[in-house]
């Protein structure tokens, strides 16, 4: 994401203590420490959400697919039905 080496975290943290002071820093370091940890609670939450949708949609799919099955499988057992199905895709046609 942000890559900060050594050198740069050095000024920044220079350039922080002296606009801010010596009295303000620790504050603003725990302030973005807190910020921090919510940020991550907060992305780790909304993967979580997003991977339940997704398998919400998966278990949907999976559904429609056991019920297409479970036709084609009366079909087989059952020649009668067959035969009508395809009598009827014939006189259609």
């Amino acid at each position: 994401m942000l890559n900060i080496g050594f050198s740069e975290a050095v000024i920044i943290f220079l350039v922080a203590l002296i606009v801010l002071g010596p009295e303000k820093l620790p504050e603003l370091g725990k302030f973005l420490g807190k910020l921090s940890l919510e940020l991550k609670k907060g992305i780790a939450e909304i993967k979580k959400e997003l991977e339940i949708e997704d398998l919400e949609e998966d278990i949907k799919e999976a559904k429609k697919e056991i019920e297409e099955l479970k036709e084609e499988q009366v079909d087989i057992f059952n020649p009668l039905k067959s035969k009508s199905k395809s009598d009827e895709k014939n006189t259609l046609s």
